[in-house]
């Protein structure tokens, strides 16, 4: 499911940066960490809620894990409204302070880089407490034990993408505004099928219910999964750090290349992500009750895992950079040698994002959401922003695009810390 929304989460990219041109594909680039932020607290609850919905499970009480599941969906409908009224009204705003970065570009081509920029955020926005949902949603189909029903939701949404990117963008020449309004269908999909699913009797382990507001468990869902909601708003805030240093060193082109790195990485990404969110309820339902040997099992075939997947993930993304990133800028060859040499070097973090990643969402359905913070924040934020403010000033452009791997390795000294400091605690090992 998550390989899935990774690849139709690059498809506007794609159809953009091939049929409507840079400067539009640059625009999409620089502004959608900032709806990634807001999305984020779908994130959030959907993660967080998760371990407390599976643990009472664990525990046998359905009637209280139908309860807070309810209490979060429609918690997440709300505040999806609400930050979509501030999204909207500050897209103009921040768009301005993401373009100042650009100094050689004329004023005129750059009121029209911001005005690319709001266009499409404020489409896409229109629609943010579907998307929200949508987020929320991924891990409860797991947890409903329905995670086949979630895949051919998610493939749903996906292929509606791709064909009304390839209706509007590709056909209908609607430029960017194209590729916004065939998100926005696609997230409005991914949100509302599972809403009416849940909403209505069936054979699942969740259905929504009537409901009271707890402010208790809600602030506990919010601590369990703050480690996720930093995971996102931290990776956008990297985003635009990013962006800010391609902007000085190689202008829109580096964003350009920069946008295209990050699409082929969802994909690879997308895996490790994936088998954290379908594990967290196995794990959660398991310490919730108490079977020890199943937890030790889990935890050992999943470092493994991810162990051997890192490995095989870089030498796949090492291997085909150029092909890879000649499907999006393939029509400019500087832009297309820029963004492979910018890859080979990018993709070296992927041979320890796996563990980091999947430590992150175990402590998550552990329910311990400081250590899981602490992991995901050093990986997303901290060290990255560290190294992407720091290596530039001593290997120029190669330090940008070195930066994503340093942070992942000072990381994968702080997780194999914590799996040894916390074993004795949660008898994972």
């Amino acid at each position: 499911m998550m390989v899935f929304t990774s690849i139709y989460g690059i498809v506007d990219g794609f159809f953009v940066s091939r049929f409507v041109g840079e400067a539009q594909f640059a625009a999409l680039n620089l502004i959608f960490p900032f709806i990634m932020i807001l999305g984020a607290v779908g994130f959030m609850l959907g993660t967080g809620g998760n371990a407390v919905v599976s643990k009472a499970l664990g525990e046998g009480d359905n009637r209280k894990a139908n309860r807070i599941f309810s209490m979060l969906i429609y918690t997440t409908v709300v505040l999806g409204v609400a930050l979509a009224i501030v999204g909207i009204v500050l897209a103009r705003p921040i768009a301005t302070l993401f373009a100042a970065g650009e100094k050689e570009m004329a004023e005129a081509d750059k009121e029209i880089l911001i005005e690319y920029c709001t266009q499409y955020a404020r489409i896409i926005l229109a629609v943010l407490p579907a998307f929200m949902l949508q987020n929320a949603f991924q891990g409860f189909f797991v947890t409903a034990e329905k995670a086949r029903l979630g895949l051919y939701v998610t493939m749903i949404a996906g292929f509606g993408n791709i064909l009304f990117d390839a209706l509007f963008v590709a056909a209908f020449r609607w430029g960017l505004a194209g590729a916004a309004i065939a998100t926005a269908l696609n997230q409005l999909i991914g949100g509302v099928l599972p809403l009416l699913y849940f909403a209505r009797k069936n054979d699942s382990l969740l259905r929504l219910c009537r409901t009271s507001f707890d402010g208790r468990v809600l602030g506990k869902v919010c601590i369990n999964g703050l480690s996720e909601l930093m995971t996102n708003i931290s990776l956008s805030v990297i985003t635009i750090l990013y962006n800010m240093q391609l902007m000085k060193l190689e202008g829109i082109a580096g964003v350009s290349a920069y946008g295209v790195m990050q699409y082929i990485g969802f994909i690879f990404i997308g895996v490790f992500l994936g088998y954290a969110v379908g594990s967290a309820p196995v794990v959660g339902y398991h310490y919730g009750a108490q079977n020890a040997d199943e937890l030790k099992n889990i935890f050992k075939k999943s470092v493994i895992l991810m162990s051997v997947l890192g490995v095989l993930m870089t030498a796949i993304a090492i291997a085909f950079a150029k092909p890879l990133s000649a499907v999006f800028v393939g029509y400019d060859e500087a832009l297309l040698d820029l963004t492979t040499k910018g890859m080979r070097i990018y993709s070296i973090g992927f041979l320890m994002s796996g563990l980091n990643i999947f430590a992150s969402a175990f402590f998550t359905a552990l329910g311990n959401g400081g250590i899981s913070l602490l992991v995901s924040f050093s990986r997303t934020f901290f060290c990255q922003a560290a190294a992407v403010l720091l290596l530039p000033l001593f290997f120029g452009l190669n330090g940008v695009w070195a930066a994503c791997a340093a942070a992942e390795l000072i990381t994968l000294v702080l997780t194999v810390i914590v799996f040894i400091w916390q074993k004795d605690k949660y008898h994972y090992a």
